[in-house]
C-alpha cells in the first residue's frame, strides 16, 4: 500500500493510493506498507533511487543499512516498537531520503510514524521537504524511546517494592518466582532499546556526515547533533537501569535461598527439640527385665511427663538462643 503526503494549506495532505491511480509527482512524503513491487518501482521512478527490499531491510551490516543511493541516502533503523515485538521485520524501517523527499518503508505499524501522520496534517510550521518531516519523526522517535525507558524503570520501581516489601516470609515464594519472569521482561526490553538507540544514533551521525546532499542548514546540523546526544543519553539510562535490573535479580534470587535456608532451619530445630523424647522413649522400649519402671505402676505417666519436660526445656532453650 502507498500512502503519499502532498503539501496543502494546513499541512501535508494524505491520499491514500488505489491500484490504478499515479503517485503525485508533488508527493513530499511517500509511505510505503508492506509495499509490492510494483508499489517500489513506482516510489524508485519518482525518488530516481532504488528501494530495498523485505530482505534487505533485515541485514545487519552497516553497509546494507546505511548507503548511498545515486539520488538519495538510504538508512535503516529499528523503531521502539522493538521492545515489544522480537520481529526485526516488523519493527524496522528503511528511510530513502534526498533534499526534496522522504520514502518510509515498513513491515508493521511503529507508533512514532502514525504519531508523524497526525503531526505533518496539523502542523503548517513543517516545511514541505524530506529533511524537516525527517527532523519532525527523529523528534517524536527520541521521546518515545525516552517513554519507553522511563516505562521501563516504572516497572522496575514497581517489581522491587513487590520483592523487598512485607520481609521474607515463606509465603512469598510465588510472588519471588513471578518477579524474576517479570525481570527477565523488563531485561529484554531494555536490551532491545539499547539495540534501537545503537541503530538510531549510527542513523544521525550518518546524515550528519552527509549533510550537505540533504542541504541541511547549519540549525538542521545542529539538531542533528542535538539527538545524537539524546539518544546517548537515553542509552546512558538504559545502562543503569541494566544495573539496577542485575542488582533486583541477584537480591531476588538471594531472598528464595535465605528462604529455603529458613525452611531448613525450621525442620532442623523441629529435630533436636523431639530428639530428647525420642532418645526418652527408645529406652523405655528396650523391654529389659531388670528394669524398675516397668513394674511401676505410675511409670508410663512418668515417661510422658518426662518426654513433655524435655520437650520444654529444648524448646525454650532454643527460644533464648534465638533459633526459633
Amino acid at each position: 500500500m502507498i500512502i503519499a503526503y502532498c503539501p496543502s494549506v494546513n499541512g501535508l495532505e494524505r491520499i491514500e493510493l488505489t491500484d490504478d491511480a499515479p503517485l503525485p509527482s508533488t508527493s513530499v512524503w511517500i509511505d510505503l506498507i508492506s509495499p509490492t513491487q510494483e508499489e517500489r518501482t513506482e516510489a524508485e521512478r519518482l525518488m530516481g533511487a532504488e528501494i530495498p527490499n523485505r530482505d534487505e531491510i533485515t541485514s545487519i551490516e552497516t553497509s546494507e543499512r546505511f548507503y548511498l543511493e545515486p539520488g538519495a541516502v538510504v538508512m535503516t533503523a529499528q523503531m521502539p516498537a522493538v521492545s515489544h515485538t522480537l520481529d526485526p521485520v516488523r519493527s524496522s524501517v528503511t528511510f530513502v531520503l534526498n533534499a526534496k523527499r522522504l520514502v518510509t518503508v515498513r513491515y508493521g505499524e511503529p507508533k512514532s510514524l502514525t504519531l508523524l501522520t497526525r503531526k505533518v496534517q496539523s502542523d503548517a510550521t513543517i516545511a514541505h521537504l524530506g529533511p524537516a518531516i525527517m527532523f519532525a519523526l527523529l523528534d517524536i522517535i527520541v521521546d518515545r524511546c525516552a517513554d519507553e525507558m522511563e516505562t521501563a524503570s516504572a516497572c522496575y520501581d514497581d517489581l522491587a517494592l513487590k520483592v523487598f516489601g512485607d520481609g521474607l516470609n515463606t509465603r512469598k515464594t510465588a510472588s519471588y518466582k513471578d518477579a524474576i519472569r517479570e525481570l527477565g521482561r523488563i531485561g529484554l526490553r531494555v536490551a532491545k532499546m539499547h539495540d534501537v538507540c545503537a541503530g538510531l544514533a549510527r542513523m544521525v551521525l550518518y546524515m550528519t556526515t552527509h549533510a550537505k546532499r540533504f542541504n541541511l542548514s547549519d540549525d538542521q546540523v545542529t539538531d542533528c547533533k542535538m539527538y545524537g546526544r539524546d539518544i546517548h543519553s537515553i542509552k546512558e539510562y538504559g545502562d543503569a537501569l541494566d544495573n539496577k535490573l542485575t542488582f533486583l535479580l541477584d537480591a531476588t534470587v538471594g531472598l528464595v535461598s535465605m528462604e529455603q535456608n529458613q525452611i531448613a532451619k525450621i525442620f532442623t530445630v523441629l529435630g533436636l527439640i523431639f530428639l530428647p523424647p525420642t532418645l526418652i522413649a527408645s529406652i523405655y522400649g528396650m523391654n529389659f527385665v531388670n528394669m524398675p519402671e516397668l513394674q511401676w505402676q505410675m511409670g508410663f505417666i512418668f515417661a510422658i511427663g518426662l518426654m513433655v519436660i524435655s520437650v520444654g526445656v529444648t524448646f525454650f532453650l532454643f527460644r533464648w538462643l534465638r533459633l526459633l
